[in-house]
């Protein structure tokens, strides 16, 4: 791990930035890779959390390294928040890792948004009529002169960021079936872990009260959009899908 300047380190104490040199300049490990936690959702915090009978906590790790996929692995733990009672103290740091997956801890402020499906989701004739109209709505826009990155439809139907649920945002290949690897039932979006919670120009989906901060900061990254300061593989967003009929079932994870 190279030694950063004062202006390329994020926002570490000392303790974490000496936690995260260790972690680098260990030899290669031998044996398993401790994981990181990367979110603990509560079902009362996060009313579409649908945690199977008896369990009211989801807790996700993954390992703090790209596999062979460009990705983490991670893990689903659902839980009873009751019968946790040993909480441990000093938690195993993981003998290796890249930096742009250990996430800065942070407090979450859920909030319920519909969003709708991504454009390439859509039948034909609804897909030019939903663009159309999307196009109607902006002031000295003609739909005819713009080009496929031009279509600010996605943009509008798409919560970004963190999120439980919702639609996929496919930015990176046309939508293709996910079905559950034991059962065949097609499987449905759970968490969507992202790099950043908005676009630098896509106003509308930036809250009120970071607006102005978005705006100082500019589009370099590491600003009020990235709380979490984690990186996806080049700023993108890694999709954990579940099977509805059972949660025991194996979870898929995609980028996007």
């Amino acid at each position: 791990m190279r030694e950063a300047k004062d202006s390329e380190r994020r926002d570490y104490t000392t303790e974490e930035w000496n936690i995260l040199r260790r972690m680098e300049n260990r030899p290669a490990p031998g044996g398993p890779i401790a994981m990181l936690p990367v979110a603990q959702l509560y079902a009362r915090d996060v009313p579409g959390l649908n945690p199977p009978e008896g369990a009211d906590l989801l807790q996700v790790l993954w390992c703090p390294n790209e596999h062979g996929d460009c990705l983490p692995k991670t893990a689903l733990f659902w839980r009873s928040a009751a019968a946790i009672s040993d909480v441990l103290v000093d938690p195993p740091e993981s003998a290796e890792c890249q930096e742009d997956l250990v996430p800065e801890p942070c407090m979450i402020d859920p909030e319920q948004v519909i969003d709708y499906p991504n454009s390439g989701e859509l039948e034909g004739e609804l897909q030019r009529r939903v663009v159309e109209w999307t196009m109607d709505q902006i002031p000295g826009v003609e739909f005819g002169g713009l080009g496929y990155d031009d279509q600010p439809y996605d943009f509008l139907c798409l919560a970004p960021g963190w999120k439980i649920g919702g639609w996929i945002d496919w930015n990176m290949q046309d939508p293709y079936p996910t079905p559950c690897p034991t059962c065949g039932t097609p499987t449905e979006p759970l968490l969507t872990i992202a790099s950043d919670e908005w676009q630098f120009d896509i106003h509308h989906w930036i809250p009120y009260e970071d607006q102005a901060a978005n705006i100082s900061w500019g589009s370099v990254q590491g600003g009020p959009s990235m709380p979490t300061q984690i990186c996806v593989s080049d700023v993108n967003n890694q999709i954990i899908r579940i099977c509805p009929t059972s949660h025991e079932h194996p979870h898929i994870q995609m980028m996007q």
